[in-house]
C-alpha cells in the first residue's frame, strides 16, 4: 500500500530537478516576463510589469481608457460593502461610461448602464462591458502590442539582462571548479 502511495506521490508531484546552484533546471521554470506576456492577454495583465507597458502602448494609441476601465472593474469586485460598492461604481459609470465621461470606453450603446443601477450594486454589475472591453484589447490592440517597440525593447533588455546574469553564473561556477 505505501509503495503504491508512494508511486501516486511521484507520478502527480515529481520531485523538482535543480542545477547546481539550487534553482529549477531550465525545462522546469516558468515563462516570465515578456516571454509571459506573449502567451496570452490574461498572463500580461497578472503582470504589473506587463500592466505598466501595455499602459504605455495604449496611450500611444490613444485607447488606455480600455486598460484603466479593465483594472477598475477588477478592483470593483473585490470591493466590501454596500456603501462602498455604490461610491465606486459611480465612480467607474462616472469615468468611463456617462455620456460625460471623461474616459469614456467604446461598448455597446444597448450594453450601457443606466444611473439607477447604481443603487443596488453587485460585485459583477460590469462583467459584460468588462468582458467587450477584454475582447476588444485581446483582438485588436494587444497584437499590436507584442509587435511594438515598447514590447520588444523590453524583451530585448530582459534578454541582455538574462544573458549578462547567466555570464555571472557560469563565471561563479568555473572560479569554483578552479579554487577548489
Amino acid at each position: 500500500f505505501f509503495f503504491l502511495f508512494f508511486l501516486f506521490l511521484l507520478f502527480f508531484f515529481p520531485p523538482e530537478i535543480n542545477d547546481g546552484e539550487g534553482h529549477p533546471s531550465s525545462s522546469h521554470q516558468t515563462l516570465k516576463g515578456t516571454s509571459k506576456w506573449a502567451t496570452s492577454l490574461e498572463n500580461l495583465l497578472e503582470d504589473p510589469e506587463g500592466v505598466k507597458r501595455f499602459r504605455e502602448f495604449l496611450k500611444k494609441e490613444f485607447s488606455e481608457e480600455n486598460v484603466l476601465f479593465w483594472l477598475a472593474c477588477e478592483e470593483f469586485k473585490k470591493t466590501q460593502g454596500k456603501k462602498q460598492m455604490q461610491e465606486k461604481a459611480k465612480e467607474i459609470y462616472m469615468t468611463f461610461l456617462s455620456s460625460k465621461a471623461s474616459s469614456q470606453v467604446n461598448v455597446e450603446g444597448q450594453s450601457r448602464l443606466s444611473e439607477t443601477i447604481l443603487e443596488t450594486p453587485h460585485p459583477l454589475m460590469f462583467q459584460k462591458l468588462q468582458d467587450q472591453i477584454f475582447n476588444l484589447m485581446k483582438y485588436d490592440s494587444y497584437s499590436r502590442f507584442l509587435k511594438s517597440d515598447i514590447f520588444l525593447n523590453h524583451k530585448k533588455s530582459e534578454e541582455q539582462e538574462e544573458n549578462s546574469a547567466e555570464a555571472q553564473t557560469a563565471a561563479k561556477r568555473a572560479s569554483r571548479i578552479y579554487n577548489t
